[in-house]
């Protein structure tokens, strides 16, 4: 037996893209079949998350609409308590959902038969997930990123003020300098570790699919059954975890930003009770 799925791994073997490939052009712009592929799910996700909300009501009610509603409020109590003050968390919540159903949603989509190698333009195929696509997932990164940085600089009052979260001590403390640097650039990595992560996941995945597809033959459905289904738990996980790294990264910004304001503002405080302890005995004496 092993001699025979030898042999035919010898004659041909699976067919596997992992780059996307050109189906057609757009002003002289190459689409590729991941960005394709992407429009569609996002057109899909949109039409069906609205449809969701017309049917949200008070008393939830069974079936998909249910499913979205649990998942909205599981990431809305991840928001809220991530953050010190949860007035300020949820100015985020609607960000953080998009987030969560666009990669869950993009990550099932991409398991649908049909995606991958079914259909073919020339030697690519018609239709690849977004998610499997490098370029995809570096977006959705580099998107989410600028998303933190920006809010993170907002919230901490300034380009300046923010850098300041990096420095465990004063910066002119050579060590403590040091650190910060560190800090600093581990920081700016985190766009790639967020879309590796994502990407690798969901592709490893896709060639284990077509691996055992290919095995199966005729009986493909069957034997790639069992590692769609272990897909289905991985996209839902790896949504999670870039969801909640997102989440994470943007708290610690914004909570140490709201502790040194607290700080700051005692300190002020108690300065100013001396001054008015002592213009109240000063009063009571005369």
């Amino acid at each position: 037996m092993i001699t025979s799925i030898v042999s035919r791994f010898a004659d041909s073997g699976p067919n596997i893209h992992v780059a996307p490939g050109g189906v057609f052009h757009i002003a002289g712009l190459t689409i590729t079949n991941s960005i394709l592929y992407g429009w569609a799910c996002t057109a899909l996700i949109c039409i069906v998350l609205i449809l969701v909300a017309r049917r949200v009501t008070v008393k939830p009610k069974a079936g998909f609409s249910q499913f979205v509603e649990a998942g909205a409020e599981f990431i809305v109590n991840l928001v809220e308590s991530s953050f010190d003050d949860k007035r300020r968390a949820r100015k985020y919540v609607p960000f953080f959902v998009t987030l969560f159903f666009f990669l869950l949603m993009s990550n099932w989509l991409g398991l649908i038969p049909g995606v991958g190698e079914a259909f073919h333009v020339g030697d690519s195929p018609l239709l690849r997930p977004f998610t499997a696509d490098l370029n995809g997932t570096l977006a959705a990164g580099i998107i989410t990123m600028l998303f933190v940085y920006t809010s993170s600089i907002r919230e901490s009052g300034g380009f300046i003020k923010y850098l300041r979260h990096f420095f465990i001590g004063s910066p002119l403390n050579p060590l403590y300098f040091v650190i910060g640097i560190l800090e600093m650039f581990t920081d700016l990595t985190r766009v790639f570790s967020l879309s590796l992560r994502l990407f690798l996941n969901v592709t490893i995945g896709e060639i284990v699919i077509a691996v055992f597809s290919y095995l199966g033959h005729v009986a493909a459905p069957l034997t790639a059954l069992p590692f769609t289904l272990v897909e289905l738990f991985i996209g839902a996980l790896q949504a999670y975890i870039f969801t909640v790294l997102s989440l994470m990264y943007l708290a610690i910004a914004v909570n140490h930003a709201s502790e040194h304001a607290r700080e700051h503002d005692e300190d002020l405080t108690e300065r100013d009770v001396p001054e008015t302890i002592g213009m109240q005995s000063g009063e009571t004496s005369s």
